[in-house]
């Protein structure tokens, strides 16, 4: 039987998760205006900044971090995953983030090894 505080060192905490999306998509994307020309550096950085922190928890886990960045104008946004895992293991969690001219969601997916 697996020791309660491993248990707890390897799970896939959501809050954590939550917590680091916002403050990735918050660094990147912050002070700016939605500019066509720069949403795809912008998504690299949101996602690498996601990237460095997840990995920086050091848990055992593989990540996939998908990030879409909208203009705000009106058009709609339809989104889903879906997942066959280990629900006492894996995760997943999606976080939305938005100012006046843009929309931006973020989802990670952590796959335990």
């Amino acid at each position: 039987m697996e020791d309660p505080a491993s248990a707890e060192e390897s799970a896939f905490v959501a809050d954590d998760v939550s917590n680091i999306i916002k403050e990735s998509v918050d660094a990147v994307l912050q002070n700016q205006q939605y500019n066509e020309a720069k949403v795809s550096q912008w998504t690299s950085s949101c996602l690498e900044n996601c990237i460095r922190k997840l990995a920086g928890l050091n848990k055992p886990f593989k990540y996939v971090v998908t990030c879409i960045i909208m203009q705000k104008n009106g058009a709609g946004l339809h989104t889903a995953a879906s997942c066959w895992w280990d629900s006492t293991t894996d995760g997943s969690r999606t976080v939305r983030w938005e100012n006046k001219s843009m929309l931006a969601i973020t989802t990670v997916f952590g796959l335990a090894m």
